[in-house]
């Protein structure tokens, strides 16, 4: 009874706070921000007819725009619209995204969309794959890096052609969930999703979410290589965001960016609130990089702040 009265007015107070401000918390799982231009425009996971796009100046006021930057029926997928991911490529703009449980790549002349495609496709390879992200390496090559609902969910890479399709003879295993923060409730199908890949130096830095997004033990770690394609190390320290240092319930699946001060940062979701999954709210939180060689990977837990539209 005392934890109900307790998450009873925790849930007054954010009612009253953004009754105050004119402001309500946005509510995208599995979100991406991308900076162009001098604006930020986040896409997530939260419409049933495609991805909905969010756009700021200052990462503190947030406009929904009147549009789908994808819209159903303009590219691949009938339904099951997940994780996002937006990028620029010679001169055009790509969303990598779920749809079917299968992966397709639409673009657009703006990051606004619309993202269509001429032909409505997939990419994916047999079974069922989500959670796209592609990273270009510094010498131009082109890496998808997605989930395969296998034996769990488990990240493997695989390298993109000129065409944006995948070379089925590359496609290699990456991190699978086998430690004991990765399956907290000992789960018979273990989860490890939502990767995101970047490189610091000569290193490549795989950051991936485990446990089921349900769990109130969802978070967030890191592994690194010296190659694309592995083999991936996994951080001692894992995980670097969860509960403990959010103080949410939930804590994981999104995406790095570089923010216009130049400090790097991730945007994740939580659960709605600590009794509830509920519409999973959208957060960022300030990434540190060490002076180590390789760099240590922290958060600053007193950056963590929910985003919130006008």
């Amino acid at each position: 009874m005392q934890k109900q009265i307790i998450t009873l007015l925790l849930s007054l107070l954010i009612t009253t706070t953004y009754a105050q401000t004119g402001k309500e918390p946005i509510s995208l799982a599995d979100p991406t921000i991308f900076l162009d231009g001098g604006t930020y425009y986040l896409y997530g996971t939260g419409r049933a007819d495609g991805f909905a796009v969010y756009t700021s100046t200052d990462l503190k006021s947030w406009h929904l725009q009147s549009r789908n930057a994808l819209l159903k029926g303009d590219s691949y997928g009938t339904k099951g619209f997940w994780a996002p991911q937006v990028f620029k490529h010679k001169g055009k703009y790509f969303m990598a995204y779920t749809a079917d449980e299968h992966i397709a790549i639409a673009e657009s002349n703006s990051p606004l969309g619309p993202f269509t495609q001429k032909t409505l496709k997939s990419i994916s390879l047999s079974g069922k794959q989500i959670d796209p992200f592609i990273f270009k390496d510094s010498n131009g090559d082109m890496y998808l890096y997605f989930v395969r609902l296998q034996e769990g969910n488990r990240i493997f890479a695989a390298r993109l052609n000129n065409d944006m399709d995948i070379d089925s003879s590359k496609v290699t295993a990456c991190i699978h969930a086998e430690q004991g923060w990765e399956n907290t409730a000992n789960a018979p199908w273990p989860v490890s999703e939502g990767p995101t890949v970047v490189k610091f130096g000569s290193l490549y830095y795989l950051f991936y979410s485990a446990n089921d997004f349900r769990n109130i033990d969802y978070a967030v770690g890191y592994a690194t290589s010296t190659s694309p394609f592995g083999p991936w190390s996994k951080y001692g320290n894992n995980p670097i965001i969860s509960r403990k240092n959010t103080s949410q319930n939930g804590s994981g699946h999104g995406d790095l960016f570089w923010g216009k001060d130049k400090k790097l940062y991730y945007v994740f979701h939580t659960h709605e609130s600590n009794g509830s999954t509920g519409k999973r709210k959208t957060a960022i939180v300030r990434i540190n990089l060490s002076d180590n060689n390789p760099a240590v990977i922290a958060i600053e837990p007193a950056s963590f702040r929910y985003l919130e539209q006008e």
